[in-house]
């Protein structure tokens, strides 16, 4: 055996969309340990609580990701509702759900393009994130926005859609499951795929548990503990299941989330042919009294925890959030040790990591 090497991996990378720093102990080009270094981008989010009302809050909220701006603003609206006791409207009900779901979408196309810039498959990449536009194009005319549109609020939502936008919606989803089924097909029979994920990064289930892990780490080595079946929004009224595979390993996770893909989409059609009349907010009175609250939501990378706590003022007086690459960084590392050190990129990517979540 060699002497063991510590080398810096990040936070730039050519690979790496976004700045994870690893320290990396290698010895013989494999990887005995993995040491993660946490702050590089910090932003302090959570301390504005204290200088912003709870409904500026909001805002501030869903730019701690521009991936998964919607499920932020969902989540901390949903908190603040709970701590309020507010019920919204059974249609922003309806809408919240389709939306998180479109960002799914959005979010697993635009992993899946990363994953095949990483692969060195530069034409499905740029396939991948064309169809993701489509999303992109749905937000933009719905909301008014593309990556952060504030469209919830405190109460349900800002602005209703149309009975044509309705149309559209469902419309854009089956073209986009039209089109994504042949992209898929690449990521889950390509010879050169398997070879670079199937049996690499393997995660057990018992340590998937042990280590908390959340979201298509956690469900791709079998672990089912996906927020959405415990009553979040309309999933349970629109016959959701989750998705899971029992491999474990790069590959696993990748199934998963195109699973998930097509999955979503069903949700959304479903969600549309199904969404009642009504308005989509309620009157909100009063200031967030001196208790707490805590929401869950299943955001794309996994399990994203809103803690909120009043005080009787406009200002909360606590505000916390737990993203889902948080709580996968153990997972992470516990896989990369073993490694060799050609894999470890391909392993940081499967992960899925949001460090600008993560670093709030």
């Amino acid at each position: 055996m060699g002497k063991s090497t510590i080398i810096p991996f990040g936070p730039q990378h050519p690979v790496l969309p976004e700045p994870v720093h690893l320290d990396l102990e290698i010895q013989d080009e494999k990887v005995i340990r993995a040491i993660p270094s946490i702050g590089y981008v910090h932003r302090g989010l959570e301390k504005l609580t204290e200088t912003k009302d709870y409904n500026e809050m909001f805002y501030v909220i869903e730019r701690i990701c521009g991936i998964c701006s919607f499920g932020h603003g969902w989540g901390y609206t949903s908190a603040v509702e709970g701590l309020m006791d507010i019920e919204i409207p059974e249609r922003a009900d309806y809408l919240r759900t389709v939306f998180h779901e479109l960002s799914r979408i959005h979010s697993h196309l635009l992993w899946l393009g990363l994953l095949a810039d990483g692969l060195g498959f530069e034409s499905l990449f740029m396939h991948c994130w064309r169809v993701r536009e489509k999303v992109l194009d749905l937000f933009e005319k719905t909301t008014g926005g593309r990556v952060i549109f504030s469209f919830c609020k405190v109460g349900g939502l800002r602005r209703d859609i149309t009975p044509e936008m309705q149309k559209e919606i469902i419309s854009v989803v089956q073209e986009i499951k039209r089109e994504s089924e042949p992209l898929m097909k690449v990521f889950l029979s390509d010879t050169s795929v398997k070879n670079r994920l199937c049996g690499v990064g393997v995660l057990s289930k018992e340590d998937a548990s042990a280590l908390c892990a959340v979201g298509p780490v956690a469900r791709g080595s079998g672990v089912n503990n996906d927020i959405r079946m415990t009553g979040m929004g309309k999933y349970l009224d629109l016959g959701f299941k989750p998705i899971l595979a029992e491999e474990g390993d790069c590959y696993a996770r990748c199934k998963v989330r195109i699973l998930e893909l097509f999955q979503s989409i069903d949700l959304v059609e479903k969600a549309m042919l199904a969404l009642p009349e009504g308005p989509v907010d309620v009157p909100v009175k009063g200031m967030p009294p001196a208790k707490d609250f805590v929401m869950r939501v299943e955001q794309p990378r996994g399990e994203a925890y809103y803690y909120v706590k009043g005080n009787g003022t406009k200002h909360l007086q606590r505000m916390r959030v737990r993203t889902p690459t948080n709580a996968n960084i153990p997972a992470m590392v516990k896989t990369l040790q073993g490694c060799d050190l050609t894999d470890v990129s391909m392993l940081i990517l499967t992960i899925d990591p949001c460090i600008s979540c993560t670093e709030r």
